[in-house]
């Protein structure tokens, strides 16, 4: 199906949503940090990328994010985090939706999907 760059610094919920996601059929391509993220987006070109906020390495997610769409605008970034109030902040505005971090992967998975629908149905 698809390819998915998941960057999430927590190895039990990377592990998680990466099994999910296989099990939905997508490829899914895994960085714990912002700057490996970068790296596996230029080099793997995913169809979508999950991206969680608070990253180590010095680099958030949300610049992690600028600099992936700066190289490729036209892939969707999930924003999925547990912290509601960077909905607020502007940069994160670029991204085609947030997703709250949840025990329910319901609404990720969802996002996902309408993301590739969107993708799709641009090119």
């Amino acid at each position: 199906m698809a390819k998915i760059l998941l960057v999430e610094d927590e190895k039990n919920i990377r592990t998680l949503y990466q099994q999910e996601l296989e099990e939905e059929g997508h490829e899914v391509l895994c960085a714990q940090d912002g700057r490996t993220a970068i790296e596996i987006a230029r080099e793997h070109q995913p169809d979508v990328v999950i991206m969680d906020i608070n990253l180590p390495e010095n680099m958030d997610g949300i610049e992690a994010m600028s600099k992936i769409l700066s190289d490729n605008a036209a892939i969707p970034v999930i924003i999925n985090t547990g912290y509601s109030e960077y909905q607020d902040n502007f940069m994160s505005w670029a991204a085609e939706t947030y997703v709250l971090k949840s025990a329910d992967l319901g609404p990720l998975k969802d996002a996902v999907r309408q993301a590739l629908g969107n993708k799709k149905g641009v090119d």
